[in-house]
């Protein structure tokens, strides 16, 4: 067996492993995650049942997607420079505002203006959350934090996708129309947004973090194993965008399905990713983090694959689920992977460049996948998802087949 492939011995679960700080920030996280996955259904499948064209959602998505890029990587630098808790915070308060435009407006200018805000605000988001996490744990104790950051993100944002089932029951109970409820609910689940950065500061009031003053900062940043880590990585993202983010406005335009489920079912694909993602520790300690990833995301991308053959919805949206779970239950394990090939210094850079590789691809296939789907070419970007799957995958393993974390 390669040396880095030699299996931890096993310990369950290992939450119980995780400090306790620690897990409170990640259960403060899930407040905003509920808003978040509400609002996804509420763009890519409720604002084409009233009009909005295919196109015009890619192309919110996608500037969200490209104000992130271009805002983390002088944010993730300032991350390792300055400290982590402040960036969080006020990240985490950028937010709620944001999405509280699409509340107000259907304008697809302001909205992508919103959209490029909330960009910003994720951009500090990620230059900071990784590293926070993987500052306060031990390389023993990382790839179970990261494994419950992941599971309370899907479940909580799962909840939100959810929502549009109970609409119908609530329309007959209380007479409000459809368009009224939707803003409503985008708006009380928003609110839930805004606990989460009181929560962090409470839970980081007396966190003291080690600050490098600029003379003191490593003069050589470790790019070889960050580049190739997230250049491959970055295939992932530039095929994911061509369908993942359009998921809902696929079913619409393939199969007539209205938001009311669709949004339960993304709902349920997060549920499960959740639930599949306890495994992921385990799965780590087993086969090793490297085999782990590609045996999952090989798998998903089969059934993805099988989706352009697919031609009942209840039996596409059971494929789809599959998928979701076994490619996302790769994610904890890649961002414990990634924080222990790293110096500890350069963790919060590290997360920004990670995140702009994935993200900026996936900005820009996403509005060409809404482009294709509006032109009524849906199976073509579960081909191009596909393809670019299968060359991620193939050059992981080929690359860090012999590496193991060391930090």
């Amino acid at each position: 067996m390669e040396p880095s492939q030699e299996p931890e011995p096993s310990k369950g679960f290992g939450f119980s492993t995780i400090p306790s700080k620690v897990r409170w920030i990640v259960y403060a996280n899930a407040f905003g995650a509920v808003g978040f996955g509400y609002l996804i259904v509420f763009i890519t499948a409720y604002l084409p049942e009233v009009g909005m064209g295919s196109g015009a959602v890619g192309l919110i998505l996608g500037a969200e997607g490209a104000s992130m890029v271009l805002a983390a990587i002088p944010l993730g630098l300032y991350s390792d420079r300055r400290g982590r808790k402040r960036l969080l915070l006020v990240a985490s308060i950028i937010l709620p505002p944001s999405i509280l435009v699409f509340a107000v407006t259907r304008d697809v200018l302001w909205l992508v203006l919103a959209s490029v805000i909330a960009g910003v605000g994720e951009g500090g988001f990620l230059s900071t959350w990784n590293a926070i996490i993987a500052d306060q744990t031990t390389a023993e104790q990382r790839n179970s934090a990261f494994s419950l950051s992941f599971v309370l993100n899907n479940v909580a944002s799962g909840v939100g996708l959810a929502l549009p089932l109970a609409f119908p029951l609530i329309q007959t109970w209380t007479g409000i129309d459809s368009a009224s409820l939707h803003v409503d609910v985008l708006v009380v689940t928003n609110l839930l947004g805004f606990l989460s950065p009181v929560a962090f500061y409470v839970l980081l009031k007396d966190y003291r973090e080690k600050i490098r003053v600029k003379e003191s900062r490593p003069r050589n940043l470790e790019w070889k194993p960050l580049l190739k880590f997230s250049g491959i990585n970055g295939l992932i993202g530039l095929g994911a965008g061509f369908f993942v983010p359009l998921v809902a406005t696929w079913l619409l335009l393939k199969f007539a399905v209205q938001d009311t489920w669709s949004g339960p079912v993304l709902a349920l694909a997060n549920l499960t990713i959740g639930v599949a993602a306890v495994a992921s520790a385990p799965l780590a300690r087993k086969y090793g983090p490297v085999r782990a990833i590609v045996l999952v995301q090989g798998l998903s991308t089969v059934f993805m694959f099988s989706l352009v053959f697919l031609a009942d919805p209840i039996v596409a949206v059971g494929f789809y689920i599959v998928r979701a779970a076994l490619m996302n239950m790769s994610s904890p394990i890649g961002d414990s992977f990634l924080m222990g090939i790293i110096a500890p210094e350069q963790r919060g850079f590290a997360s920004a460049v990670n995140s702009i590789i994935w993200r900026l691809p996936n900005s820009i296939t996403t509005v060409i996948g809404g482009l294709l789907m509006g032109a009524a070419l849906l199976d073509v970007p579960i081909l191009l998802a596909t393809a670019f799957y299968l060359a991620s995958i193939t050059l992981f393993y080929t690359v860090f087949r012999n590496v193991r974390p060391t930090t």
